[in-house]
């Protein structure tokens, strides 16, 4: 009976693959900020536990602090540590980064291919003026971060200099390494571009997209804050199934984060409702429109 049960999938698959049915997104799955809003307080030990349990891929952490033991945490629950965040000062007189602290953290990542978050910071948002500082300080990174493996990319982020992701494809193309990339997060898009045509947006990064941020949200609002910009992804009026089959139609097929800022309570019960809606909307996306 089992024999013929391993049969009848392994026929399925190719039966549906014949058809050229398209199956649900294989595109990694990870939540990041799920620490500071979390009125459980869990451990790094604590929230691989539970994201284990709930079916996520691994996680993102913030800042440069921690990484060890965040990477044994994760290491002993069989997750992966996708992202770190980090700032880079592009003011002039400024220093950029801790080079040493940087130098420290690639090392526990080699080979791990974790991606850097970059927020650049300290300068007028998307002035073109500050490109070639810019491009210096990123060279740099991406000098001493290649035998390490992970990727370098430009976070657009409310009120940083590369605010916009069209700021961070400008930067990105003019240090032109392999391993200096970008990142779509939707809910800073939403606060900063009223247009809402991220089709085009999405094309013109993809060269370089590593990377997409989402979460649920409201189309628009005009409130202060990130209550209505950041929700589960069960949550808001926004058409984050259209946003991820665009994605997929262009060929996007890296990693994708739930954005979980600000989001309080139990961080249990919204990632797992987040997921629940993941699993749905992502095989809704997938599936061939009428």
């Amino acid at each position: 009976m089992k024999r013929l049960f391993q049969f009848f999938l392994v026929f399925a698959a190719c039966f549906l693959t014949a058809l050229d049915i398209p199956a649900a997104s294989t595109n990694d799955f990870f939540p990041f900020c799920i620490d500071w809003h979390d009125a459980k307080k869990r451990s790094f030990a604590e929230q691989a536990t539970m994201l284990k349990e709930l079916g996520y891929a691994g996680v993102g952490h913030i800042w440069l602090d921690k990484v060890a033991e965040r990477i044994q945490t994760l290491d002993a629950a069989g997750l992966r540590l996708f992202q770190i965040t980090m700032v880079v000062n592009v003011a002039p007189g400024k220093p950029p980064y801790d080079p040493a602290g940087f130098k420290e953290v690639l090392g526990l990542v080699k080979g791990r291919q974790v991606q850097f978050d970059l927020l650049l910071n300290d300068m007028k948002p998307s002035d073109p003026s500050v490109d070639p500082r810019a491009v210096e300080i990123l060279r740099a990174m991406s000098d001493q971060a290649r035998d390490s493996g992970a990727q370098l990319l430009l976070y657009p982020h409310l009120g940083s200099w590369v605010e916009r992701i069209e700021d961070a494809i400008r930067v990105a193309d003019k240090v032109d390494r392999p391993n200096v990339g970008v990142m779509f997060n939707l809910c800073h898009w939403l606060r900063v571009d009223k247009a809402r045509a991220y089709q085009p947006l999405l094309k013109q990064a993809m060269p370089r997209l590593w990377a997409v941020s989402i979460n649920g949200a409201d189309e628009f609002s005009d409130q202060p804050g990130w209550a209505r910009y950041i929700q589960p992804l069960d949550q808001g009026n926004f058409d984050v199934a259209g946003f991820l089959r665009t994605l997929y139609d262009l060929g996007y097929r890296g990693p994708i984060g739930l954005q979980c800022y600000g989001i309080g309570g139990d961080a249990q019960e919204h990632l797992a409702r987040s997921m629940t809606a993941w699993r749905k909307l992502s095989k809704a996306a997938s599936e061939t429109g009428p």
